[in-house]
């Protein structure tokens, strides 16, 4: 826990810093509601087509999703959105233009984790 999923269109590779974002979503996960940096696990996914709008214009677009363990306030929750929101641009290079979206969930009771 948190387990965080970025979703970036294919038009961003190369231009996402993807280590500099997991470090950065990881230490505002720390910040914000008191995860451990050794719980955080972050994965990419490239997603092929996206389309936003009418489809008329190509648009980069990044999705980060973070499920957290229950028990974090709706405010805890809404400063880890705006932090990561916010922190989105300086790991995009030419970010102009991006459609940026973050949504902080909790994980289902039934969630558990292990290392094998």
């Amino acid at each position: 826990m948190p387990q965080i999923t970025v979703d970036h269109s294919a038009d961003l590779d190369g231009r996402l810093d993807r280590p500099g974002l997991a470090d950065a979503v990881h230490r505002a996960c720390v910040d914000t509601v008191a995860a451990r940096i050794p719980a955080c696990k972050t994965r990419f996914r490239r997603a092929e087509e996206t389309i936003v709008g009418d489809g008329a214009e190509a648009a980069a677009l990044v999705h980060v999703e973070i499920a957290l363990l229950a028990g974090r306030t709706e405010e805890a929750k809404t400063a880890l959105v705006d932090a990561v929101l916010a922190l989105l641009p300086a790991h995009i290079k030419e970010p102009e233009g991006a459609h940026l979206s973050v949504e902080v969930r909790d994980l289902q009771p039934a969630y558990r984790s292990a290392r094998g």
